[in-house]
C-alpha cells in the first residue's frame, strides 16, 4: 500500500469522524466511545499497513 493511499484514507477516516461529531446528535459518552473505538481500528490497520503488525487474519474471536 502507498503512503498516497495511507493518506488518503486517514483524511477519510478524520472527516468521516468529525461529520459525525459534529452533525449527529449523540450523548457525548457514546461520542466519546466511538472516538476510541475509530482511532484504535485505525492503529491497528496503520500497524498492518506497515507490516508492524502481522496478518489480522489469525486472530479469532471465541
Amino acid at each position: 500500500m502507498s503512503l498516497v493511499n495511507v493518506v488518503i484514507v486517514l483524511i477519510v477516516v478524520g472527516v468521516l469522524l468529525w461529520l459525525v461529531n459534529a452533525y449527529v446528535p449523540m450523548d457525548s459518552k457514546i461520542k466519546s466511545i466511538l472516538n476510541a473505538v475509530v482511532v484504535i481500528a485505525v492503529i491497528l490497520w496503520l500497524l498492518q499497513a506497515f507490516g508492524v503488525l502481522g496478518s489480522l487474519g489469525s486472530i479469532s474471536v471465541r
